[in-house]
């Protein structure tokens, strides 16, 4: 018997909702399985603009009243845009999980973009992208994605440019929002202490009356990748460094294995091989990490550090080193055991946070049509050997499979 409830409006709508009954908080979402690889070359940014444009106005709410609905209850209303996804979520007493449910339907379904609330979210979105130029280390994960995808959506930056968001009317946003949304690619995620009758209902109130929209829009898939190597000069003074290459997708058997690769490459944990061998061996490093993200038809590896100009190449040495010792010498029986264990303890943490199982319920629905259990997820991590790590060490990590993206200080 699967933990959680999932219902189907007749407009192709879901919602998802899990029971946990120790808490008093109610964390709930639309997302939408639409996000910047969506986006045509004239459109970049507009699916972060519209995250943006939804608290700016509704057909019966305007700013203030949308911003002011949940603050007066103790209530959060957020939201996010990523390559593949937009959602907008709220966290709030669960006694008022009714009005939560009523104004994220109203910030989705009926947004009005108001002229002037579009030239002043504008400025908004500017000084954001100033922002994250201001701070090197995001800036080089974000543009890193070009250098991995070039000529593909899934390099575009989230934010877009300066020249395309300066340039968004009212009607840009209907004309993406009418070419990509369609019901039956929309969940409502819920997760806090009610029962899922009381959820149902207030689905139906909201949203059975929405018409059903369905839309073919077509994802181009990423292929033709090709190693890059790019140094940039910045005004900074430490240099940053990205390393990595497309990986497994979403769906592929290989996804957890390789996941588990990553973490014990460069993970959370400080006995990661990254940080025992660069910051606690060396000390070239204050911060130094591996993640991996997946996409419907493709993936990202990366690999980020952030250290003295001088030290670049032999930083650099080191992680190629540690990738090389993956790729020629199998974990031994320990290694392996150890390496399970703390993964299956990192994401049964991770499942603790009920915001974050909202989202990640969603979004497993939206990709897979199912949510893989903890217990299902710890088996495929026992089933993992040493042998089967190796072989997809080689298949990825190889040195000339991988890509560059360095950022150096200015000047001598």
């Amino acid at each position: 018997m699967p933990d959680y409830h999932l219902h189907t409006l007749p407009n192709g709508i879901r919602i998802l909702h899990k029971q946990v009954t120790h808490t008093k908080i109610a964390h709930s979402g639309f997302m939408l399985d639409i996000g910047s690889r969506d986006e045509k070359p004239d459109q970049l940014g507009i699916a972060h603009f519209w995250e943006h444009m939804a608290f700016k106005g509704t057909k019966k709410r305007k700013s203030f009243h949308i911003l002011n609905r949940l603050e007066t209850v103790g209530g959060e209303l957020n939201a996010y845009t990523t390559k593949e996804k937009i959602c907008f979520y709220t966290s709030l007493l669960d006694k008022h999980f009714e009005k939560a449910f009523e104004l994220l339907t109203d910030i989705t379904f009926n947004s009005i973009f108001p002229s002037r609330e579009i030239e002043k979210e504008r400025g908004v979105i500017l000084e954001e992208m100033a922002m994250y130029l201001d701070t090197p280390e995001d800036a080089v994960i974000d543009e890193f994605d070009g250098v991995v995808f070039q000529n593909h959506s899934l390099g575009n930056n989230i934010l877009g440019t300066k020249e395309s968001v300066a340039g968004f009317k009212k009607q840009d946003f209907l004309q993406f929002i009418q070419d990509n949304l369609s019901t039956d690619r929309i969940v409502f995620c819920s997760v806090s202490s009610l029962p899922f009758e009381k959820v149902l209902k207030l689905g139906q109130k909201f949203l059975a009356h929405l018409p059903a929209v369905y839309n073919n829009r077509g994802r181009q898939p990423f292929s033709q990748y090709q190693a890059t190597s790019v140094s940039l000069e910045k005004p900074i003074s430490q240099a940053h460094c990205m390393i990595g290459c497309p990986a497994y997708a979403l769906n592929s058997s290989k996804r957890i294995p390789f996941f588990m690769l990553s973490n014990i490459l460069g993970g959370p944990g400080m006995n990661s091989r990254l940080n025992l061998a660069v910051r606690e061996k060396h000390g070239l490093v204050y911060t130094i990490d591996a993640n991996y993200a997946t996409y419907l038809d493709t993936g990202l590896f990366g690999i980020y550090f952030g250290t003295e100009k001088k030290q670049l190449k032999r930083t650099t040495a080191l992680v190629l080193k540690e990738l090389k010792k993956l790729r020629e010498k199998p974990l031994g029986t320990l290694q392996l055991h150890t390496a399970k264990e703390q993964l299956m303890g990192q994401l049964a943490m991770a499942e603790e946070s009920n915001i974050g199982l909202m989202m990640m319920l969603a979004k497993s629905i939206l990709d897979l049509d199912k949510i893989e259990s903890l217990n299902e997820i710890f088996n495929q991590i026992r089933q993992i050997d040493a042998q089967q790590l190796q072989d997809i060490a080689n298949e990825i990590l190889p040195e000339d499979n991988l890509s560059y993206l360095n950022y150096i200080p200015a000047g001598d």
